[in-house]
């Protein structure tokens, strides 16, 4: 599934998020690719453990807790610390695919079933870096807002277009979701939105029971804690 969440951050989120980001240290961000990804990218990143990007990324975490729509679609059960990248001046990251498994601070190792790409800068800052993720219909070009976010399966192949005006700021991380099957999550995220939508129009329609019993009946079989 590859759903697009808007508003994920107010204007002020964005404006604060980026006045720190803009006075971190950055570094090549070959330092955190694999060997496959170290070929192909080439951009700039805050460390891992960065105190501005803990700053920035506890906001973007709260916030995320706070959205209905990425709970509902994601179910997480582990979400990795945001990083957060840059791309300028003919900077790219050529076609990849993201390590399957990611290690927490503490040690903990958290499987990666979501990617997620949240936007700083806004698509008239730049030109070039769209994301573009290939999934079963095809490749997506994704270029969103700043405060939006793109989530997508971690095992889709996937690139960032060089830039050639201006740079692209986006936070990325991975998260390990209680449904590690892309399409359970799918279906349940669909069903979640229908009944809500049912409930809405119609809250003491007993389809809506009998829905939202069927929906924790799947969750409740297809969990994984």
């Amino acid at each position: 599934m590859l759903l697009a969440i808007p508003d994920v951050l107010t204007t002020a989120q964005i404006a604060e998020g980026r006045k720190i980001l803009d006075a971190a240290p950055w570094v090549d961000g070959r330092v955190t690719a694999g060997h496959q990804g170290a070929h192909v990218k080439h951009n700039v990143q805050l460390p891992e453990g960065s105190p501005a990007g803990r700053q920035v990324g506890e906001i973007i975490v709260n916030a995320l807790r706070a959205s209905p729509l990425f709970m509902s679609a994601a179910l997480p059960l582990h979400v990795l610390p945001p990083m957060f990248n840059r791309y300028a001046a003919g900077q790219t990251f050529g076609t990849h695919i993201d390590g399957s498994v990611r290690v927490l601070p503490n040690g903990q190792r958290i499987r990666t079933d979501i990617s997620c790409t949240l936007f700083f800068s806004g698509p008239d800052e730049y030109d070039g870096g769209e994301l573009i993720i290939e999934d079963t219909y095809g490749a997506k070009t994704v270029k969103l807002p700043a405060g939006h976010l793109i989530l997508y399966p971690s095992t889709s192949l996937h690139q960032v277009t060089p830039v050639t005006r201006g740079a692209r700021l986006c936070s990325f991380f991975w998260l390990q979701s209680m449904i590690r099957d892309n399409t359970q999550r799918a279906l349940l995220y669909d069903m979640d939105v229908a009944i809500q939508r049912l409930g809405a129009e119609n809250p003491t329609h007993p389809s809506v029971i009998q829905l939202t019993g069927v929906y924790h009946n799947l969750l409740r079989q297809w969990v994984e804690m």
